[in-house]
């Protein structure tokens, strides 16, 4: 037997349950993992609401690092004794061991340890593909970057800094500013209330080619204001709420705008393109461009007081949940 974290109906985090699960055996072209660490993210908290769709009972996560105990027939590139990291679906990383497609994991580097493993594959190929793929960042532009403070945030403004970009960062207080700021944010901005006068005042009326917003419903149209023409809106996450319908009129009208909501699995879904991505962010990681700040750890098993932090805004940089 194994443990894991089940909600067998969505809600709030009293759902989840520490209970014990068969051990799964891996089948043709999967691997089972021991986990060392796995890693908290906010679409946890899609899954358990029900935001995102699941059958139940369910065992939610989508990050992880460990150990290969076995592999299947037809694994080649994988095998037991194997460091490796993942991230995105499916869905199961709150367990102690779990089967997973073999050709998700990507072997880990010595120099990083599990719980950075577990702390960064998520977050960390979220913002290489943001910023090299989804918009190429140049240097000299100047981008908006959301939850500046938050896992995701904290890799953009290193990253960006490292690309030779300028970041305004949006925080929600005055601590997690200095966060920001000490983790490449060149200008940063608490709270969205007045964030198209504060960009065109920092930007000299130039506004931002790009918004990375990760926030949904409460930031969008604030964030489309930030924009210059042609400028693109990345909404990549809803922690406010999902962004509602919108008449595509508007883009017009604020400087034939572009819109798009990317996904890691989609970017992902290629081994070569999960491995090229994988091996740029060990890059920056290893060179020291990038620091992965695991700000936060929870036993596994008391993953509901990690949400109830993580939905309070109570984390900073990155949380893993420890078997």
């Amino acid at each position: 037997m194994t443990k894991a974290i089940r909600i067998h109906a969505n809600g709030g985090p009293e759902v989840m349950r520490w209970e014990d699960v068969p051990t799964p055996e891996p089948g043709p072209g999967e691997a089972l993992v021991r986990h060392e660490a796995v890693g908290l993210n906010y679409i946890d908290v899609y899954f358990r609401t029900g935001l995102y769709k699941a059958p139940l009972p369910a065992t939610i996560g989508m990050e992880g690092s460990g150990t290969v105990l076995a592999v299947g027939s037809g694994v080649a590139d994988i095998a037991p004794g194997d460091r490796v990291a993942y991230a995105g679906g499916p869905i199961g990383a709150y367990a102690t061991e779990r089967v997973i497609a073999a050709d998700r994991l990507v072997k880990l580097p010595d120099a990083i340890d599990f719980q950075t493993g577990a702390a960064m594959m998520l977050q960390g190929l979220t913002a290489q593909y943001l910023l090299r793929r989804t918009f190429h960042v140049q240097p000299g532009q100047t981008i908006l970057v959301h939850a500046a403070a938050g896992g995701v945030g904290l890799i953009l403004c290193q990253w960006a800094r490292h690309i030779g970009a300028h970041v305004i960062g949006v925080v929600s207080t005055a601590d997690k500013a200095d966060l920001a700021r000490a983790h490449g944010a060149d200008h940063v901005v608490i709270g969205h209330a007045t964030l198209p006068a504060d960009v065109k005042r920092i930007t000299g009326g130039a506004m931002v080619p790009v918004v990375y917003d990760s926030v949904g419903k409460d930031t969008f149209m604030a964030s489309l204001d930030c924009l210059a023409p042609f400028g693109m809106m990345v909404t990549y996450g809803n922690a406010s709420g999902p962004v509602p319908p919108f008449d595509l009129g508007v883009l017009a009208a604020k400087g034939s705008l572009f819109i798009t909501r990317p996904t890691l699995a989609t970017y992902t879904a290629k081994r070569a393109d999960l491995v090229a991505m994988a091996d740029d962010l060990f890059s920056v990681v290893a060179s020291g461009a990038v620091a992965i700040r695991v700000n936060q750890t929870f036993k596994l098993s008391d993953a509901a007081a990690a949400h109830t932090a993580l939905e309070a805004r109570q984390t900073t940089g990155s949380t893993v949940l420890l078997p």
